[in-house]
């Protein structure tokens, strides 16, 4: 079995990616890193960057349990996660065969989550979103394009269609 981790920043694509990863190839499973709860996990992205933004401070537990079950199962030739640390995190890099990172501007980024998120607030939640992206949360997206982008096997352009993107990926993922 192989597992492909996804990476990029927040609203980047991942889970987009993955699943229509999922939904093309067969014999295929996913993981999604926010659909788990972590010991240590970060609230202040700003303090953690001036911190020295240690991927390690996520205890990875829960994910990694089940990374090991489906790999112990054998009955998928695909683990594909959703995952936005690609090697950075010692615990869950040992099980990855290779890591790509969708590198989608931080403008579209910001815009897709304001879009994905924010569809029912008024303009002064958005502005004041905004200011909190602007003062503390855009370091955080920062540095994972110093320490995750580089630490990739494969970076795929960001602004190319799902359709491309998730093709690349398949023939990455071929034998």
């Amino acid at each position: 079995m192989k597992v492909i981790a996804i990476a990029a920043v927040t609203a980047g694509g991942k889970t987009t990616t993955v699943k229509e990863i999922i939904r093309r190839l067969p014999n295929a499973q996913s993981l999604y890193f926010d659909a788990y709860r972590f010991e240590g996990e970060v609230d202040d992205f700003y303090q953690w960057v001036q911190d020295g933004a240690d991927y390690n401070v996520w205890n990875l537990t829960p994910l990694e349990k089940d990374i090991i079950k489906i790999k112990e199962e054998g009955k998928c030739d695909f683990l594909i996660l959703d995952y936005p640390f690609a090697y950075c995190n010692a615990q869950i890099e040992k099980y990855i065969d290779v890591a790509v990172f969708i590198d989608t501007p931080l403008d579209i980024a910001l815009a897709r989550r304001i879009l994905r998120d924010m569809g029912n607030a008024s303009g002064d939640e958005i502005r004041s979103d905004l200011r909190g992206y602007l003062e503390y949360a855009r370091v955080a997206y920062v540095q994972m394009l110093k320490d995750i982008l580089p630490s990739s096997d494969h970076v795929i352009d960001g602004t190319k269609s799902v359709e491309a993107i998730v093709e690349e990926i398949i023939d990455i993922g071929k034998p």
